[in-house]
């Protein structure tokens, strides 16, 4: 008899589930002109390989279904926060925070924007139909931190945190809030996983330290890992840069997924060891210092020996750290690839 071919779906929950999977899952995102690269790489665009990726994204929309932002003069957005962005003075879409809404520590006078409305999830039951192969994520970013910040200011918000905890406190627990009223409907859905964006990290420790990111960011963190956990979903975290002192913590309050799991600035193979029984790790392969800069035969070896060790019973989720751009040669996107597919 034969036996029915895996899913995509069962193999990332195999892996979240610590059982080895008969195939590591992977997540392969690229950005830019990659496509016609690799079919100038192989000389005909039929050669190329099929990414294969294991997850899918379910988007939301804002409450009316409007756009996020408003261009208010060239290339200066508003977004439904408040917060003016200019993306002029960078390259991408998100652009450099020009204009923070709260001046002051005091929440007087400012409104946040309604989370949810008719609009909001209108894409879910579509997306969600065509992609049942799949594991199945949706989630926030800006979740937290990131959403402070950008709301008040990165130097004002530290500062904040030493001399006014209680003001940081009222407005941390007002984004938790808001997040809290989307994630109790996201997770009435046929998804898998949660993912919150916020990142903390810098290439060597955590931006506000591990003193006060326990103080102010995990008790919330907490209280959305419990709705996301409370219909048997994924609670997955998005940080990017050294966070390796908080991932105790993270495991304490129930996290499933952290990414990515950077070479740069952090030992896969160490913190796979320490805490691979508990959390499920996904990225892996740094496109800061590996992937635009070794061999294709290094790159080879070393996403072997990922897919080995990093793979072994479960609790790895093979991906790029951050979307991979036109910096990588041909010849090791098709290395890396090329070797996944492999398995």
């Amino acid at each position: 008899m034969v036996s029915p071919e895996v899913t995509r779906r069962e193999r990332v929950k195999a892996a979240l589930a610590h059982r080895q999977p008969d195939k590591v899952p992977w997540d392969m995102g690229m950005g830019g002109r990659l496509d016609e690269m690799l079919a100038c790489y192989y000389g005909d665009e039929s050669k190329v390989p099929r990414l294969g990726n294991h997850t899918a994204h379910v988007p939301t929309q804002t409450p009316s279904g409007e756009p996020d932002a408003e261009e208010i003069a060239s290339g200066i957005w508003r977004d439904r926060f408040g917060v003016v962005w200019n993306r002029n003075a960078a390259s991408g879409s998100i652009g450099l925070v020009q204009e923070h809404p709260l001046k002051g520590r005091s929440l007087e006078g400012y409104q946040f924007p309604r989370a949810v409305g008719p609009q909001t999830f209108a894409l879910y039951p579509e997306a969600i139909r065509q992609n049942q192969d799949y594991f199945l994520t949706t989630g926030i970013g800006f979740s937290l931190f990131e959403r402070a910040w950008t709301l008040r200011g990165m130097e004002e918000l530290l500062v904040d945190m030493l001399e006014a905890p209680g003001f940081v406190d009222e407005l941390l627990d007002a984004i938790t809030d808001w997040n809290l009223t989307l994630i109790r409907t996201m997770v009435t859905y046929d998804v898998d996983c949660v993912r919150l964006g916020d990142d903390w990290g810098a290439q060597r420790g955590l931006i506000m330290g591990p003193g006060c990111w326990r103080r102010f960011l995990k008790p919330r963190l907490a209280k959305m890992f419990a709705a996301i956990h409370a219909r048997g979903k994924a609670a997955m975290i998005h940080s990017d840069g050294d966070i390796q002192a908080v991932l105790p913590d993270l495991v304490e309050i129930g996290l499933d997924i952290y990414n990515p799991l950077q070479p740069d600035v952090m030992n896969p193979y160490e913190v796979k060891r320490r805490y691979g029984h508990r959390l499920t790790f996904h990225g892996g392969v740094s496109v800061q210092q590996f992937l635009p800069f070794a061999t294709a035969e290094e790159v080879r070896r070393e996403v072997r020996r990922m897919l080995r060790e990093l793979g072994a019973q479960g609790g790895f989720i093979i991906a790029p750290t951050h979307s991979i751009l036109e910096d990588v040669p041909a010849e090791n996107l098709a290395a890396l690839l090329e070797t996944v597919a492999e398995q």
